[in-house]
């Protein structure tokens, strides 16, 4: 019975850092692409960039509201805030009102 044990050995150990290669390999990818990995920390850092302008943006608008809302209240009536949401509601124009026609297409 004749044996290749030279021969063994080197398949076993090519096969060891072949295994081996596989796995680094899979972690590898599975570390850039995974649900968890650097591509998708990405994304959620431009999404979080994103939403945080969207937020600064919806604030500023929620401050200018509030002042609005401010000015008609009764302690701090504006007169000038009345009458102006009065004629846009009302669609009246004074006769000393200067207005612009404008074509719409």
């Amino acid at each position: 019975m004749v044996t290749r044990r030279r021969l063994r050995t080197i398949l076993t150990t090519l096969g060891l850092y072949l295994g081996g290669a596989l796995l680094v390999g899979y972690f590898y990818v599975n570390a850039y692409t995974g649900n968890h990995g650097i591509t998708a920390r990405l994304s959620l850092d431009v999404q979080t960039a994103r939403l945080t302008t969207e937020r600064d943006t919806l604030r500023s608008e929620r401050q200018r509201w509030e002042r609005r809302v401010a000015l008609l209240r009764s302690q701090s009536l504006d007169p000038d805030m009345l009458d102006e949401r009065a004629r846009a509601l009302l669609d009246y124009v004074d006769a000393r009102d200067l207005t612009l026609m404008v074509r719409r297409p």
